[in-house]
C-alpha cells in the first residue's frame, strides 16, 4: 500500500487537484468530517455500516493527500467498523481497487452517487 509513499506519507498535500477541497481547507474539513463522525455515532443517526461509508465518502471528498485517498478512507472505513463496531472488514466488491488492472466503473459510480447525496451504491459495493 505505501510502496512509493514514504516521502510524503502522512502529509497533507500543499496544491489544488481536480478533485478535493482546496489545499488550505483540508484541516478544517477533517475537523469538520470528525465532528459529524462523532455526533452520527451518538445520536445513531445511521446504520453502523452507512456511518463507516459516510465517513469513507467525505474522507475520500477532501482528498487530504497528494495520492492514496481510496485506499486511505476505504481503510479508515475498515477500521471503524471493526475497532468500532466489531465486525469483518468490507469486502470492497471483492477486487483489489488500488490494483490499475481492476476494472473500477462500479466502485466510481458509486463513489459519483454519494457525490449527490445516494450512499446505497457505495454500501451495497462496500458489503458485496
Amino acid at each position: 500500500m505505501f510502496a512509493d509513499v514514504w516521502d510524503w506519507a502522512g502529509k497533507f498535500r500543499k496544491n489544488d487537484k481536480n478533485i478535493g477541497v482546496d489545499w488550505v481547507d483540508i484541516a478544517p474539513e477533517i475537523k469538520k468530517m470528525l465532528d459529524d463522525v462523532r455526533y452520527w455515532l451518538d445520536k445513531k443517526t445511521f446504520s453502523e455500516d452507512e456511518i463507516a461509508i459516510r465517513l469513507k465518502h467525505c474522507c475520500v471528498s477532501i482528498h487530504p493527500f497528494p495520492n492514496g485517498n481510496g485506499s486511505h478512507s476505504r481503510l479508515l472505513a475498515d477500521i471503524m467498523r471493526e475497532k468500532i463496531f466489531g465486525r469483518d472488514f468490507f469486502s470492497w466488491g471483492g477486487v483489489d481497487l488500488d490494483n490499475e488492472g481492476v476494472d473500477s466503473s462500479i466502485y466510481i459510480s458509486a463513489l459519483k452517487e454519494a457525490d449527490k447525496g445516494n450512499y446505497r451504491p457505495l454500501l451495497k459495493f462496500a458489503q458485496s
